[in-house]
């Protein structure tokens, strides 16, 4: 008796066959992820260059605006892309039709999240020894050398848990794209729950789809991690000496001071006959 009334709330079954119906949606999502990403990558990084740089007007303006944009919430942002840019293209005589919904919801989620990017590609650039910079430098390495050998693969190297969880981030985000008429796999589950009011066992799924695709993120940053980590120092390794402890500063005094190489040192050849 309690199953019964348990599945009158509650049906795994329907859950599991809301799934596929969800799935078919998934490349809208993934495709609003990607671009909103690539927006934000290319503004986060103009903004991480100029205020790095601390170019003094530009840097300025730059503050100004990842005030606005991290003081505002991302629903609201969207809002305004999606009745602001037709206003403004309208404004100058143009056909604002022609613009396809899928462009205001990735430019809003872009420039939201190039505001995170933006600190987070700007602490990676800040993270990089100076000293290197300087040795590099006074080696002969013009600055394309020096960005390229040293800079670039230390800060992508620091920069990429961060950035990893702005790709997380902008999947979770695209949810609230439904605001601007599309129709990914929140929007999709609504649809489908307007039908038999069945709306628990949609978000579970769709909770589930995003655990899934979190996860799969997660390892594939992993994986890129692992690819692009710069290796450290290796520890300098005695080859005289076939023993494989003799290493570092135990193997130099080892080598010097022992008893073993004392002796060694001491043998005379009798050439006498």
């Amino acid at each position: 008796m309690f199953l019964a009334s348990f599945s009158d709330y509650f049906s795994f079954e329907l859950m599991w066959n809301r799934i596929p119906k969800l799935l078919e949606k998934l490349p809208i999502t993934l495709e609003l992820a990607g671009l909103a990403f690539l927006v934000s990558l290319i503004l986060g990084l103009l903004i991480a260059v100029v205020r790095f740089k601390q170019i003094k007007v530009l840097s300025q303006i730059a503050k100004v605006f990842l005030s606005i944009i991290r003081g505002t919430p991302m629903l609201i942002q969207l809002y305004v892309a999606y009745y602001g840019i037709p206003a403004i293209i309208r404004l100058f005589g143009g056909d604002a039709n022609v613009v396809p919904k899928l462009f205001y919801a990735f430019l809003a989620l872009g420039i939201y999240q190039s505001a995170f990017t933006s600190e987070t590609i700007r602490a990676a650039l800040l993270s990089v020894d100076k000293g290197e910079i300087e040795s590099a430098s006074a080696m002969g390495m013009s600055y394309p050398q020096i960005l390229r050998r040293i800079i670039i693969p230390e800060a992508l190297e620091n920069a990429l848990p961060g950035l990893a969880n702005s790709v997380i981030g902008l999947v979770k985000g695209t949810s609230l794209a439904s605001t601007c008429g599309i129709i990914e796999i929140t929007y999709q589950n609504q649809i489908l729950a307007g039908r038999d009011y069945r709306y628990l066992e949609g978000y579970v799924a769709l909770a589930i789809i995003y655990w899934i695709i979190t996860i799969i993120l997660e390892q594939l940053f992993k994986v890129i991690e692992r690819k692009t980590r710069i290796p450290e120092q290796p520890v300098p390794i005695n080859y005289d000496d076939n023993d494989n402890n003799d290493k570092g500063i135990k193997g130099f005094f080892k080598k010097h001071f022992s008893k073993k190489n004392k002796e060694k040192a001491n043998v005379t050849v009798d050439t006498s006959f």
